[in-house]
């Protein structure tokens, strides 16, 4: 029951500051004489309205402008993809040219091999462990 009452006398408190606050609020805003008086010209509301769609009209501006400049940027990238992609096919086949002249040149090496083999077996040449070569006559 204790518990009960404190709670009773702290919202009462708390509804008397607030209600203080509400009434000094409007003592005040009543008793000021030098405030300003709402006007409804249709000058007023024109000029406001001009202000609005002037303030729409760069907002739709800018915005044109930065979608404009991000369509830029898309075709710049995929500028640099076509590009990349060019290049990359060009390395490609560069790549392929290179392997057909190792494969041509491991060919060749092969064939100078089997010569080589064939002239030692014959006794027509011999070759040092130091790589030096000598024709036999």
């Amino acid at each position: 029951m204790k518990k009960q009452l404190t709670a009773f006398i702290a919202a009462i408190f708390i509804t008397m500051c607030i209600a203080a606050g509400i009434f000094a609020v409007s003592g005040v805003a009543y008793a000021n004489t030098s405030g300003t008086q709402a006007s409804n010209t249709p000058n007023q509301n024109a000029s406001t309205n001009v202000n609005a769609s002037n303030v729409v009209s760069q907002v739709q501006v800018q915005q044109q402008q930065q979608i404009q400049q991000l369509q830029s940027l898309v075709a710049q990238y995929q500028q640099r993809d076509q590009q990349y992609q060019q290049r990359e096919q060009q390395y490609q086949t560069e790549v392929t040219q290179a392997n057909t002249q190792l494969a041509a040149a491991q060919q060749q090496l092969q064939q100078y091999q089997s010569l080589v083999n064939y002239l030692q077996q014959r006794g027509i040449i011999t070759v040092t462990n130091d790589g030096q070569v000598y024709v036999n006559r």
